[in-house]
């Protein structure tokens, strides 16, 4: 056993005080570990919540036994120009609890939506000086990067913008 282990000091760094280490976590590291992770959990489908039909119904003989669990978060008024801090509090805890519940045996559908009508989203149209659906489509697809950057909040496309022109 290393004397340094039983004394309680901490070794000598090779090559002296000064020396580089030969490996450093630093914030380009820890992007790439992300980007990586995020990367996989997107290819292997791991946040997609089968519906039971329509487009999006793939894989949903899997879940289809399972209790089911309907987590509904306030949606995010994407009437400024980006997330705060005060977003993903609001959104962390039942982001734990919905996965939480997956991993125990819950088919959890988690869905994550914009409140883009009303007051604020005109408000700040009328600030920058451009019209509403304008404003609020280039704040969703802000937020929505910047979602995704908070591993604990990723969005899963298809994302619905209830601002949007309608189909008959």
């Amino acid at each position: 056993m290393s004397e340094h282990v039983t004394t309680g000091q901490v070794p000598p760094r090779a090559g002296g005080a000064d020396a580089e280490l030969p490996f450093r976590y630093d914030a380009r590291l820890a992007n790439e570990i992300e980007l990586g992770w995020q990367d996989r959990w997107e290819a292997a489908g791991t946040f997609h919540a089968p519906n039971p039909v329509g487009p999006l119904a793939d894989g949903f003989g899997q879940v289809a036994g399972q209790p089911k669990f309907y987590m509904l978060d306030m949606f995010a008024y994407p009437s400024g120009a980006g997330l705060h801090v005060g977003h993903a509090v609001g959104y962390i805890g039942t982001d734990v609890y919905a996965r939480y519940l997956r991993m125990t045996g819950y088919a959890v559908l988690h869905p994550y939506g914009y409140d883009a009508f009303g007051l604020p989203a005109e408000q700040y149209a009328i600030d920058t000086g451009q019209h509403p659906a304008v404003t609020t489509k280039i704040n969703i697809e802000i937020m929505r990067r910047q979602r995704n950057q908070i591993t604990a909040l990723r969005v899963v496309p298809p994302v619905k913008r209830p601002s949007a022109p309608q189909k008959a």
